[in-house]
This record gives structure tokens, sequence and C-alpha cells, in this order.
């Protein structure tokens, strides 16, 4: 689908009131996507695990006004409170979107969200919450017009999260998705993500993701700062490429089921990642100490054990830990006697891959 196609003909009837809930997870990308143009749209193209405990959940009340203005009409509550300070990001989120949403001036809209994962974790809510807003903000228009497909209505909602958060167009479906225009896979695009097409082996589908908490807590340097900071930055092509290459890769991999390319793979994305952050100028580190610790005992429990525990990061200091399902026992085993020493707090959540978000 093309920009063009997410703007509806005229409305053919109207609502005075209602509501929509939806619950959006949280994803953590294998490709990783650092870099964007205007718009939010990527610099390489990524793929992601969505998760399945790790969620937003959202409900949209609407009731139409007796008087329109140039402003939004918006009341937010997180769990259950007025809170004011996410009110500036929705109301930029809703001028992104208003060019496909018509409607956003004609109603009040009262949008209470709570997430099931502590909101000062240190687990990016902004992929899940703006997902579950942008699907709430669709089923909404879905009741305007009817007789919307579920191939647009999901297609639109990724495309309108990806305009509040780049990442939030990869909560919406599951268990993989595929985000940014790649040569090797057809229908790719910049503007939403897709189910990932192609064959995925079974150890994928059940895939098992611990999220160690090593710092809760806003980040020294947002993410919004690092993809700007990736503009002229010396090895941002190299990056690019490399990208670009180890999606290539995956694409055996998931079909094969080889789990040690996989770890190869994931886990010099991760760095690689982190790297860019370091070489950036201005330059700045997100791990911890405690990151490096759990990463170097990752790497000897591989060493002594033949496990097939492996890690990633997001733009952050906490650690994902990624492993087979058939693992899952000596793992947590590892974690109780090992890892939580690393972690704030003695704090991890267990997580794992997904299927999307759900209509509640």
């Amino acid at each position: 689908m093309k920009e063009t196609d997410f703007v509806l003909p005229a409305y053919e009837s109207s609502l005075d009131s209602g509501k929509a809930q939806w619950s959006a997870p949280s994803n953590i990308a294998l490709i990783k996507y650092w870099g964007k143009y205007a718009s939010q749209i990527p610099a390489n193209a990524s793929v992601s695990f969505t998760l399945t405990n790790c969620k937003t959940e959202t409900t949209v009340a609407f009731k139409k006004r007796s008087n329109q203005d140039q402003d939004y009409d918006l009341t937010v509550l997180f769990e259950g409170i007025i809170n004011n300070d996410f009110r500036p990001k929705i109301e930029t989120f809703f001028s992104r979107v208003e060019p496909y949403l018509p409607f956003l001036k004609k109603y009040h809209f009262e949008i209470s969200t709570s997430n099931t994962f502590p909101h000062s974790s240190g687990i990016a809510s902004s992929a899940s919450g703006m997902a579950a807003l942008a699907l709430c903000l669709m089923d909404i228009e879905r009741q305007i017009y009817p007789k919307m497909t579920d191939e647009y209505f999901f297609g639109k909602a990724s495309f309108l999260a990806r305009l509040g958060s780049g990442s939030a167009c990869r909560s919406i479906k599951g268990p993989l998705v595929e985000w940014g225009k790649h040569p090797l896979i057809n229908h790719s695009t910049n503007l939403y993500g897709i189910e990932y097409p192609f064959e995925v082996h079974e150890v994928f589908k059940s895939y098992q993701d611990t999220i160690l908490l090593v710092h809760k807590g806003a980040k020294t340097v947002s993410s919004t700062v690092g993809h700007d900071l990736m503009k002229g930055h010396l090895f941002a092509e190299q990056r690019f490429q490399q990208a670009k290459e180890n999606l290539g890769k995956m694409i055996e991999v998931f079909a094969t089921g080889d789990i040690a390319k996989f770890i190869e793979i994931v886990e010099s994305e991760a760095l690689s990642l982190h790297a860019m952050m370091m070489s950036s100028l201005p330059y700045f580190i997100l791990m911890k100490p405690n990151t490096l610790q759990i990463i170097e005992r990752i790497w000897e429990y591989r060493k002594s054990t033949g496990g097939q525990l492996c890690f990633t990061l997001d733009a952050g200091a906490n650690v994902h830990l990624l492993y087979p399902e058939n693992e899952k026992e000596k793992v947590k085993n590892f974690i109780d006697s090992e890892l939580v020493a690393y972690c704030e707090n003695g704090h991890y959540i267990c997580d794992r891959v997904g299927d999307g978000a759900k209509k509640l």
C-alpha cells in the first residue's frame, strides 16, 4: 500500500460517542534500526520478535464535541490517574496522523493507558504505547467506516504507529515483523511493518526472552537524539550496509533453525548498535558496568555448558536473554544463581515470542 491509500474517501456515517480497547506488546529488534529520515523513515530495514507479556493496554472513549476549534480535545490518564506529562507527545502524534484520520478534531477523547510492566523499569513503552493507541484510533475509524478490511486495518495501524514511534510499527503483528525496504523481501516497505513472509523454523516460534533490568528509569540520551546523531556519522553507511546484509543472512537462519548463526548475528547487531553510540559526535554510552558483566557471564556460560543462550540490547542498559524454550529451566537457574546480582533490586521479567496486538 502507498501513503495515499491510507486516506479514505468521505465517511458515510458518523458516531456521537463510543470507545475502543486494545493491547499491544513491546518488541525486541534482532536486526537493529538506528538512524532515520524525516517522517520516521528508517535508514535500514529491521526485524524483531514480538513479545507477549510486556504490553500496553489502552482504552479510548470518544464523544462528539459541541464546539470544534483548532485544538485537540484530550484527557490523558495513566494507570487511572490524569497525567499531563504524556499529553504533548500524544498531541504531536495526533498532528502527524490527522491527515489520515480527519475525525480527530470532531471528538473529545479520553485516553486511558497502563503497562503490564513497571513504567520505571527501563523498558521502552513508546512502541507498545503508540501501537495500542494507533489500534484504538483505527478501531474508531472502522466503526465510522465499517466496510474496512482487516488487511487495511492492520496495515494502516502499523503506518500510523510508525508516525508516533518508529519501532511501534513492529508491535501490531507477530511473531516476527520486518520493517523497511529490503531487496530480498517482496512487499517490504518503509511505511509500515509486515509479518515476516518466509519460512520460520519451529524453534523460533516459542523463543524465550528474559529481560534483565540492569537500570531503571530514564536514559541519559533519548533514542530520538541517538537516531539524529547517525546523520553525518563516520560509520553510518557501513552500518546500514551491515544491517542489510545481516537481514539477508537471517532469512536462511529463520528457515533452518541455525541457532549458532542466529547467536552470531544477533549479538553482533546488539554490539554494533552501541558501537554507533560510542563513536558518534557527541558520543555517549548507555550500557552500564553490569551490562558488560552480564555479557561476559553469558559468554562463559555458553562456553562451559554448550547452551544456546544469547543476548541482545535495546538502546539502553537492560539485557534481553534469548534462548530456545527447551533450555528454559537451565537458563532460569543460571539467572537466579549468577545474573540476578547484576539486576537493579534483583528484578527481571520473563517473556516470550507472541502473536501481536489484541482487541480487548
